[in-house]
């Protein structure tokens, strides 16, 4: 018979709110989830995820990181951490589906978005029946975004959308999308004269067209708007002040989104180790080269650390610096972290699977995790884009 668990009754003791989250992980964390996931698709993989989702509502956990004035439990930064190392430790299912959704969505209505919004939209989220994607990037767009060229034009009491986004995560089932376009094109600045809105995904004149990975997976796509009518009250700020507005979009992908993913890769490299000691671990030189690499991971590690430590003590005085070191870091740590696996494991583990969706990691699917790898140094920047920002605004070296 299951139990009744009061996870955040224990805020205030660590040691007692970590073991009731191990207790109602062992209890409830699904134990076949990878093998599952991997078999479904679309409406089936949503259900899955959606199941997971309202397990964690139960006990107040399906929104950790949001505070009581967004609807969330109002943990202590401390305690988001616990959280996100046991989800880790437990290799509970992640919920990238709900990405989007769960951090830059209410990162952007809680700080800009109307009261209207966010009553309409939040719901949704909170219950798992929206996903939201986010139409950023555009060919010619994509590091160097504020020089985006999808168009909005004010008509009566709605504006008409037309232009291309591309490597939009999940917009091939999304509900909703945070969009930036263009309201002003003769500006000074091409920073200035961007506008955010909230684009309802079954508006006419929208469509999604997958783009397919070198994995058989598509989780990116294309989204191309002709003639889209988005009404004036899904503008979200003031007209023109898009670029500021999508600045607090991608801020929460610093701290806790990273430390997520890269807790669950300490883990499953915890794992490895000690799954090769009767393999590859008796080869000198495989020995040498893990040793390496955990050096390097327990460094990312640390600089993720730092990054939460200084969001904690004061948001806004955090390094502006650490993410882009940790961006270009962790990336090509991944790469040659795959890389290694599938030399030291050998042939069978280059034997193509189907890619377990709505992961990031897979933890055992090694090709996969390796070809996916390459992804870390093109998004949210590419590493070279991110090079010249520490180059030139950083170490204030010249342009070359």
């Amino acid at each position: 018979m299951s139990r009744t668990y009061d996870i955040l009754g224990k805020v205030g003791n660590e040691q007692a709110f970590r073991q009731e989250m191990r207790d109602w992980l062992a209890e409830k964390a699904p134990k076949n989830w990878r093998q599952i996931w991997q078999n479904v698709r679309d409406s089936a993989l949503k259900a899955e995820v959606v199941k997971w989702l309202t397990e964690r509502r139960a006990v107040g956990l399906g929104t950790p990181h949001w505070p009581k004035e967004w609807g969330g439990p109002g943990l202590p930064f401390a305690y988001q951490i616990m959280v996100y190392e046991e989800f880790s430790r437990a290799d509970a299912p992640e919920l990238e589906m709900f990405g989007i959704s769960l951090f830059h969505t209410p990162a952007t209505l809680f700080e800009h978005g109307t009261q209207a919004q966010k009553d309409k939209y939040l719901t949704g989220i909170t219950e798992g029946t929206d996903i939201w994607c986010q139409g950023f990037s555009e060919p010619g767009a994509g590091s160097d975004l504020a020089s985006l060229r999808t168009s909005a034009v004010l008509q009566g009491d709605h504006y008409v959308i037309n232009g291309q986004k591309i490597w939009s995560s999940g917009a091939y089932h999304a509900d909703y999308c945070l969009l930036l376009a263009r309201t002003d094109a003769n500006v000074a600045r091409k920073h200035d004269g961007i506008s955010y809105f909230i684009m309802d995904m079954k508006t006419p004149g929208i469509e999604v067209r997958p783009i397919n990975q070198i994995t058989g997976e598509a989780h990116f796509a294309e989204i191309f708007m002709d003639d889209v009518k988005i009404p004036v009250a899904n503008l979200i700020g003031a007209e023109g002040n898009g670029w500021n507005i999508a600045q607090s979009t991608l801020s929460t992908e610093r701290g806790l989104l990273i430390f997520g993913e890269v807790e669950r890769l300490a883990r499953s490299f915890q794992l490895d180790g000690q799954d090769a000691r009767d393999n590859w671990m008796r080869d000198v030189q495989f020995r040498r080269e893990y040793a390496a690499l955990y050096g390097e991971l327990q460094s990312v590690r640390l600089m993720i650390k730092k990054l939460l430590i200084e969001l904690e003590a004061n948001p806004d005085k955090a390094s502006p610096t650490l993410p882009t070191y940790i961006k270009v870091t962790w990336g090509p740590f991944l790469q040659r972290y795959t890389e290694f696996l599938l030399r030291a494991e050998g042939l069978q583990t280059q034997k193509w699977q189907p890619a377990i969706p709505g992961t990031s990691h897979s933890s055992r699917l090694r090709i996969n995790d390796f070809l996916n790898s390459y992804g870390w140094t093109i998004a949210g920047g590419s590493n070279e884009i991110m090079r010249n920002i520490i180059s030139e605004r950083i170490l204030g070296l010249p342009k070359g």
